[in-house]
């Protein structure tokens, strides 16, 4: 009996998750929408398609994220103050609806487009306009006179609310809101400690390194060392794209910003992310945990390194990937068709919530005009062994 006991309490060590409710608004945690590439070493941004960024335009001035479950207003409501954005958007009554409300900082930064820049916005989806930052929910922790706030050149960063020019200051903060489709849910324990040098973030169910490489290494450097970790019994780290890697910054912390109940972190520190600045293309994406802002710098300099793991499709560029398989079109309307694929490979089309919708082996015969627009997987099993993401038309 003594022995079981002790052998229970070990298998609780080796998991940890501390009570810590959060609200989990977004379903799924979408991608850059980097796709293209900038070096030819395997592991950068674009070598992977994560939840591509994928839009509905409902035709009444709102817009539908099928990626995180949001909606957004399509247009924003101008520059304004802190606090006449949290008012304009409480009022707003937009598409037959009045619950919206001003995004945090997580959900604003989602809908950054990460291949384009100023704005750094799907402007097929969202129009241009004037804006220089969009206003978040969320305030600087310790200090309320700062608000955090995307930016049109695609970053993230606590600003002064004195800045925009409605409050005297010289730069164009506007509002854009948001609203809930489905009811947010609680979950238990954002993080879980899997006890084997890796976590899991509970809200994105992305796996982290713990510990963070304790060197700093240029961005190319990096790639290479997320491309070859082993850890935890897995070999398939990469070097995470800056939504990933924005997406584990608490805003209520500060010196670092991660949560080091969890993270084997005890200083602030600027962690290289895998996404490239498309304009400037000798520069990349990272994130600085003094307080969470995310900005690029030269891919020469050094910075830490914090490896993820899952949600993963590769594009097929390195040579450990099946490289002669091609689904087209993409996106497609009522076809798929499966090009030099082996003749007993067998294959499955899934939806974004994992139901398979079809399972065989001629898919090609298959009339798919019945399903709604949104993300799709294709997995191929058999000698190729191989997922593609697709994009589903109206």
């Amino acid at each position: 009996m003594k022995t079981q006991i002790i052998s229970f309490l070990l298998l609780l060590s080796m998991a940890t998750s501390y009570s810590q409710n959060v609200e989990k608004t977004m379903i799924r945690l979408p991608d850059t929408g980097q796709n293209q590439s900038y070096t030819n070493t395997f592991g950068e941004d674009n070598d992977f398609n994560i939840y591509m960024p994928y839009f509905t335009i409902n035709g009444n001035g709102t817009v539908t994220d099928t990626i995180t479950g949001l909606m957004w207003q399509q247009g924003d409501g101008g520059e304004m103050t802190i606090e006449n954005a949290q008012t304009y958007c409480a009022n707003l009554s937009l598409g037959g609806y009045t619950d919206w409300r001003l995004p945090n900082a997580h959900e604003s930064f989602s809908i950054l487009n990460h291949q384009n820049a100023n704005p750094a916005m799907n402007t097929t989806v969202f129009p241009a306009t004037q804006a220089e930052y969009w206003w978040t929910s969320d305030r600087q922790f310790n200090d309320s006179s700062k608000v955090w706030v995307t930016n049109a050149g695609g970053g993230i960063g606590n600003h002064p609310k004195a800045e925009t020019i409605s409050a005297g200051g010289t730069k164009k903060f506007h509002a854009r809101a948001v609203r809930d489709i489905t009811a947010p849910v609680m979950v238990p324990n954002h993080y879980t400690d899997n006890g084997n040098g890796s976590i899991t973030d509970n809200l994105t169910q992305l796996v982290w390194q713990k510990v963070p490489f304790a060197d700093s290494l240029s961005w190319e450097q990096a790639l290479s060392y997320a491309d070859t970790l082993t850890l935890a019994a897995s070999s398939d780290w990469r070097l995470p794209n800056i939504k990933e890697l924005q997406s584990i910054n608490d805003e209520r912390r500060i010196n670092p910003s991660l949560n080091n109940t969890f993270f084997s972190v005890s200083a602030p520190g600027k962690y290289w992310s895998s996404t490239t600045l498309p304009n400037q293309t000798t520069k990349a994406w990272y994130l600085n945990t003094q307080f969470g802002i995310t900005t690029y710098d030269q891919k020469t300099v050094k910075h830490y390194i914090l490896c993820v793991r899952g949600n993963q499709v590769p594009t097929g560029k390195d040579e450990k990937y099946v490289k002669t398989l091609a689904i087209y079109p993409n996106p497609f309307t009522s076809s798929i068709y499966v090009k030099n694929r082996q003749e007993n490979d067998h294959m499955e089309l899934l939806n974004a919530n994992g139901q398979i919708l079809y399972s065989g082996v001629d898919i090609e015969k298959e009339n798919l005009s019945y399903l709604p627009a949104g993300l799709y997987i294709l997995k191929i099993t058999g000698k190729s062994n191989i997922s593609f993401k697709l994009l589903k038309e109206e």
